[in-house]
């Protein structure tokens, strides 16, 4: 065991945001850090996948916890809603994506060629068949 695995919640990950990791959100938070300028709300819901209703929610939830700003407005003479990445989101947004790179080393430290599981003090060369 690395002196590193011994540090107590080395592995708790506490960085992923219950709020961004749900796939929805993350998918519009993505899509938004990808469009500095903000997405209308029909290039948003394209982009991601997701029906009217759930984009709305999601935005909800997101615009409440100051992640993304919704500006609503009018562009040739109809309703529109931009949506955009608040400075805040964007620093959550990053650090999120700081802990999920962590995520992805420990996993590919844990994995030998080809993700055979590396076991301590076993050789993959050596063992059984």
């Amino acid at each position: 065991m690395a002196i590193s695995d011994r540090t107590a919640g080395r592995f708790s990950y506490e960085g992923l945001d219950r709020i961004i990791h749900e796939r929805a959100r993350l998918s519009v938070l993505t899509s938004l850090a990808a469009h500095p300028k903000g997405l209308p709300f029909p290039d948003l819901r394209r982009l991601c996948g997701l029906t009217d209703g759930n984009l709305s929610r999601h935005l909800s939830v997101l615009s409440e916890a100051d992640l993304v700003s919704l500006e609503k407005g009018v562009f040739q003479n109809r309703p529109q809603t931009l949506c955009r990445l608040t400075p805040v989101g964007r620093e959550r947004f990053l650090g999120y994506l700081a802990v999920l790179e962590r995520v992805v080393r420990d996993a590919a430290r844990a994995s030998g060629p080809l993700g055979e599981t590396v076991v301590p003090g076993l050789d993959p060369a050596t063992k059984p068949v």
